[in-house]
């Protein structure tokens, strides 16, 4: 992994009076400055329709930052950030557009003494990456034309199925080369997603149980309480298989079960990840209908009140067949994962948030504790993601006191739980690895490729049956099947955010 400072650069935000921009890479921008990890030279050339002034702009990029909370660090280096930001009112559309943009970006290197470096951040929509990296060839600012590094980076959806991912990757190589291409999935850039290879490569006790033979089985949930905001003509479209489970989902997966890399560089981690999803068993139409399972919320109750069904949504159709919720049991066929389930789910407006992956181990061989005990509780290993980051451990142990209980015991570490302690948002981390040159937290091409090959078969088969929504209330769990996924094999999802709920202690006999 590279670890150096990053390069001097000018980054281009093309949308960049949209929500994207407007939510995240701004305010991420201004922690960076604040907290002085930008580099000397760093200017911005922010790229949009709006017939806005340099100066209402950067008002505007002021309030996005307030609103998102602040920059928590050095404002006197944040407002000298704001001083580099340069709005260019231009249309995307527009080829003459483009040599405007040529000729600013000339000023802002000469101006930053970046050396030509230039990252082209695509805060647009999937369908407008083709023509603008097109563009971006034709007028000379792709790589290969001129000093410096041309980096372009781009949001998911990659694609709506395999054949147009494929299309999208057809027309972005044909301009910049794969080492130059950084597909953002912003989940690699949270914190506790980056711990995930620390914890299991660089501690000897996890490494020899992480298998088949010691692990009964892992979950991983991805919970939102909130519905889909204004994205409705969006997620029309992607739903939650789309959304969240192609790309989001499958990336940890890949993360908990992949072997341990030859090395720390990107080619060889992104390798093992693929292996992973290569192995993936695929789904026939028998599987699918045992081992998948979606919803679609109703109208509601939260404390706050009541919120509407997703059919009363801005911008969807009043009899709508899109997800908002899906479960799924998967396996990997390989030696070291063969037998051992892995539970996947996601979905919106549901009980509660938060994200985390459980690692349930096997029970014990019933004998010894077990004969005067009874059923002990398997241990468990919990990464938590979001809200809370930290790493949950649930071992056995005696309960002080004259009499002899074994109780499950909880060793809980939480990063982010106490004051003072905030971990960057992972679009700061992401921006930096951009100009920094490392792609190890971006979505490399094949991993792309064969997650599109494993979801297809699931989003063609759904895409056949008319479903029977909405089938479970906003504020819950999500559908009832999808319970059923789990008791059927005499296990339960995670409900409390710290894995499946212990039985209750067990007394021994009398000492």
């Amino acid at each position: 992994m590279v670890s150096h400072r990053p390069d001097p650069c000018v980054l281009v935000v093309l949308g960049a009076t949209g929500d994207l921009a407007r939510k995240k890479l701004f305010p991420a921008l201004a922690r960076l400055a604040a907290r002085g990890l930008l580099p000397a030279g760093f200017t911005v050339a922010a790229v949009a329709r709006r017939p806005w002034t340099q100066e209402s702009f950067r008002q505007e990029v002021v309030r996005a930052v307030q609103e998102a909370g602040g920059t928590e660090g050095n404002d006197i280096r944040w407002q000298h950030l704001l001083t580099r930001i340069t709005y260019l009112q231009t249309d995307i559309r527009d080829p003459q557009g483009y040599a405007r943009l040529r000729s600013l970006l000339a000023e802002l290197e000469e101006r930053g003494r970046t050396g030509g470096n230039s990252a082209f951040y695509l805060a647009l929509a999937p369908e407008f990456f083709g023509p603008v990296v097109r563009n971006l060839r034709q007028h000379g600012l792709a790589s290969g034309n001129g000093p410096g590094w041309r980096r372009v980076v781009i949001e998911k959806p990659f694609g709506w199925d395999l054949e147009s991912a494929r299309q999208l990757n057809r027309e972005l190589v044909e301009v910049f080369p794969e080492r130059d291409i950084y597909r953002i999935d912003h989940y690699l850039g949270k914190e506790m997603i980056q711990n995930i290879m620390v914890i299991r490569f660089a501690n000897a006790f996890f490494e020899p149980v992480w298998n088949s033979r010691w692990i009964d089985h892992v979950q991983i949930s991805s919970l939102e309480t909130g519905g889909i905001e204004n994205r409705g003509g969006y997620y029309e479209r992607a739903g939650a298989l789309r959304d969240m489970l192609q790309n989001h989902m499958l990336q940890l997966v890949s993360m908990i079960a992949m072997e341990p890399p030859t090395s720390l560089a990107t080619a060889d981690i992104r390798e093992e990840k693929v292996k992973v999803l290569r192995s993936l068993q695929l789904l026939t139409e028998e599987n699918i209908r045992k081992n998948a399972v979606r919803g679609q919320y109703g109208e509601g109750f939260f404390p706050e009140g009541k919120v509407p069904g997703y059919r009363q949504e801005k911008a969807v159709a009043p009899h709508s067949a899109t997800e908002t919720f899906v479960a799924l049991k998967l396996h990997i066929d390989n030696f070291r994962w063969a037998g051992v389930p892995f539970y996947l789910r996601t979905g919106k407006r549901l009980a509660r948030r938060y994200t985390e992956i459980a690692v349930q181990f096997k029970a014990l061989p019933q004998v010894l504790y077990f004969k005067e005990y009874g059923e002990l509780s398997p241990n468990l290993l919990v990464i938590r993601i979001q809200p809370q980051e930290g790493v949950f451990l649930r071992l056995n142990a005696k309960r002080p006191g004259t009499d002899n209980f074994i109780v499950p015991i909880k060793l809980d570490f939480c990063q982010n739980c106490e004051i003072g302690v905030n971990s960057p948002e992972a679009y700061e981390r992401l921006l930096l690895d951009v100009m920094r040159g490392d792609p190890t937290l971006f979505t490399g091409w094949e991993e792309v490729e064969y997650a599109w090959r494993f979801v297809d078969p699931l989003a063609a088969a759904w895409a056949r049956a008319v479903p029977s929504f909405p089938n479970y209330p906003a504020g819950t769990w999500g559908p009832e099947d999808a319970g059923w996924l789990m008791r059927r094999d005499g296990r339960q999802w995670a409900e409390a955010g710290y894995g499946p709920e212990p039985p209750a202690a067990s007394p021994a006999a009398e000492a």
